[in-house]
């Protein structure tokens, strides 16, 4: 079964846009990394709030996605703009819509 992870993140107040574009920026290359899904969502009832679901094949593939020059880039560019308060939740991953990479 595929791997899942479910992360929110605060970001400074006035940064959720920047911190969007570069998670946004980032996601370009992941499908050959083995990323079937990955969607980033501005909470509703907080302006400073994201969260970013994704679906891997495997949990190795994630971790070596996070050990990348790129990856790396961007989470050292993100990093100010962000509190420090942060949720994450890994999943096995089912199925469902969109969870075998089409979409």
């Amino acid at each position: 079964m595929a791997y899942g992870y479910i992360g929110s993140m605060k970001t400074r107040p006035g940064r959720r846009d920047d911190v969007v574009a570069i998670l946004l920026s980032a996601a370009e290359n992941l499908r050959e990394l083995g990323c079937r899904s990955y969607v980033v969502g501005l909470a509703d009832d907080d302006p400073d709030t994201i969260v970013v679901t994704e679906v891997w094949e495997s949990k190795e593939h994630h971790d070596a996605s996070l050990r990348l020059p790129e990856a790396k880039a961007a989470i050292t560019a993100a990093m100010p703009m962000l509190t420090g308060e942060f949720t994450g939740r890994e999943l096995t991953v089912a199925g469902g819509l969109g969870a075998d990479g089409t979409l």
